[in-house]
């Protein structure tokens, strides 16, 4: 539990009404599971997160930047140290031409939106994606053929000892759903987009087909983190999956999704563990078949 000398310190950097203890984390993640973590602060601006970075950095606090919390899993027991979420109060979007800036807590599908508002094409593949600018920059999002890394020009970052660096697309180290960030501890606060003009029709129009495509494919009716896992090189992991005989397997609350295998569902009532039981059940059963090791995509927060 975070100390009260500490918690007097954060309010110092942070309006007292932006910080909460106990935070049930089932509110914060798109699984809809998750235990408490000790403390939750919303951040609001680039300045708060300096501070509160280096200030718990200092004090050897542990804490863990969120998101929409749309690829993670947080353990049952909740998370013990301080959840730093960069969201709609660090949301802001301008465009400039066919040049697009937005703050890492803004939504993917909401940049994709302000994309078709001023008719500029590239980021359609993003209107369904449901994680923050900042997670998509991180993991180098991508559907459809479409992924940050074809639109994304700078990126600012924070470090640890409160240092602000502007990464441009080639210091990202973009690769399949990653980049440098997945390996330094940097925090995104702004990403720069280029982007190109556009028929305002034909953009609504694509965007339209794919989200018609995820509603087929995807089981969006339930609770998820979205692909439970990376694809393979040289195969599917939902395919695979479904070839393991999974399709529709269940333990507890969680199941593999029976509309797409590659989905581990919460069908309303799954812990954290049920889930990660699947997962590893998943991953067992494929790798003593086909001998392919599937790497979630999935964060594990908290003890497992």
């Amino acid at each position: 539990m975070i100390s009260e000398a500490a918690l007097e310190a954060l309010k110092g950097f942070v309006p007292s009404e932006n910080i909460r203890l106990r935070e049930r984390m089932s509110e914060h993640t798109t699984f809809r599971i998750g235990g408490e973590a000790d403390c939750f602060i919303e951040l609001e601006n680039k300045e708060q997160l300096l501070k509160v970075q280096k200030y718990l950095t200092a004090i050897e606090e542990p804490f863990f930047i969120l998101g929409n919390g749309s690829n993670l899993l947080v353990s049952d027991e909740g998370y013990r140290g301080v959840i730093l979420q960069i969201g709609r109060k660090m949301s802001q979007i301008r465009v400039e031409g066919s040049r697009m800036i937005a703050g890492a807590g803004a939504l993917l599908s909401q940049v994709a939106k302000a994309a078709l508002a001023h008719g500029l094409t590239g980021l359609e593949f993003a209107c369904g994606i449901p994680g923050t600018v900042g997670g998509g920059v991180v993991m180098n999002a991508g559907a459809y053929g479409g992924e940050m890394s074809q639109v994304v020009t700078e990126v600012t970052v924070t470090s640890r000892d409160g240092e602000v660096l502007l990464l441009d697309n080639e210091s990202m180290e973009f690769g399949y759903r990653t980049s440098t960030i997945k390996n330094h501890p940097f925090v995104v606060t702004e990403v720069a987009f280029e982007l190109e003009g556009g028929d305002r029709q034909l953009i609504q129009e694509k965007m339209e087909d794919l989200a018609a495509r995820r509603r087929e494919k995807q089981p969006l009716e339930y609770p998820s983190a979205g692909s439970t896992f990376k694809r393979p090189e040289g195969y599917f992991a939902g395919e695979l999956i479904m070839k393991a005989g999974l399709r529709g397997f269940q333990i507890g609350g969680a199941r593999v999704s029976d509309k797409h295998c590659g989905f581990v569902v919460n069908t309303g009532r799954a812990t954290a563990a049920d889930v990660k039981d699947v997962v590893d059940e998943i991953r067992e059963r494929v790798k003593d078949i086909f001998h392919v090791e599937l790497q979630p995509e999935i964060v594990f927060l908290g003890r497992f």
